[in-house]
């Protein structure tokens, strides 16, 4: 799935081949996604790009007319294509620019998305998201403050979307064992000390993967990705049974909110 790190490569990899530019045609050939792609992504015709940004896992594509945001859901990607190259399987949208590209969207899973939102409107798809873990509003007070009495798993806790937002199953499991803490632990017997450290490891390993491309694709124009290289520093992540870097303990597999989550029980407590 898509975590924020592959989200923001991929908006830096479409942004300088879409601002600015005009679109001049959209073609729909599979309209049933998560949601229903709105005809209203129709009024982006005729229209100039003017910015290009990102909130959580969400690309805001403004223009004057409204905003278009996509989300990739767990399959999705956006790609610059020439517009000698066909559609494949499960190329589902087509944006054409007005500088010879083509922006396409592929998802075999159909669960992201096309929205649409008209000036001065707000998405209801991006209230009561937390703060982004790379802004000066991520800090290690927000993550005790709202941690107070609470009995669920840390692990879940900085996964949920409202607490802040982005931190994926990758990169929880990554920055738990970097600032040393068991996944299990309830969010709300941790310290603000070991908060403060969280913080720190959240930002060095999304940062990190942002700067290494995310974990699946870098390539942004032609037809074929490019694999990353953030997979290949993961420490604990799909590591289940496999020996600790760090220490050489057997690292240990558990199930929490059905998503894999793999620990040191030494470096980890």
């Amino acid at each position: 799935m898509p975590e924020l790190p592959e989200v923001e490569t991929t908006l830096r990899g479409i942004s300088p081949y879409l601002k600015h530019q005009t679109i001049t045609r959209i073609d729909v050939r599979q309209p049933t996604l998560r949601w229903p792609v709105e005809d209203d992504v129709q009024k982006l015709v005729g229209q100039q790009v003017t910015g290009l940004t990102r909130r959580s896992k969400y690309i805001l594509v403004e223009a004057a007319t409204g905003t278009a945001i996509w989300h990739l859901g767990m399959s999705g990607s956006l790609r610059l294509v020439d517009p000698s190259e066909p559609p494949r399987k499960h190329d589902h949208i087509d944006w054409h620019l007005s500088n010879g590209k083509i922006l396409r969207y592929h998802d075999p899973r159909r669960f992201g998305a096309l929205l649409w939102v008209a000036p001065g409107e707000d998405s209801p798809h991006l209230e009561h998201l937390g703060p982004e873990p790379l802004s000066d509003e991520f800090s290690d007070q927000h993550l005790y403050d709202r941690s107070r009495g609470k009995s669920q798993a840390v692990k879940t806790y900085i996964m949920d979307g409202r607490v802040v937002v982005g931190v994926g199953n990758i990169y929880a499991n990554e920055s738990l064992f970097l600032a040393g803490i068991r996944p299990q632990t309830p969010a709300g017997r941790i310290s603000k000390a070991r908060y403060q450290r969280l913080t720190e490891t959240i930002r060095q390993v999304l940062g990190a993967a942002i700067e290494q491309g995310g974990t699946t694709l870098r390539d942004f124009v032609g037809g074929d990705g490019k694999p990353g290289y953030f997979a290949q520093q993961l420490y604990v992540y799909g590591r289940g049974g496999e020996a600790c870097k760090i220490c050489q303990t057997t690292l240990k597999e558990i199930r929490q909110g059905q998503r894999a989550t793999v620990y040191c029980p030494t470096c980890q407590r």
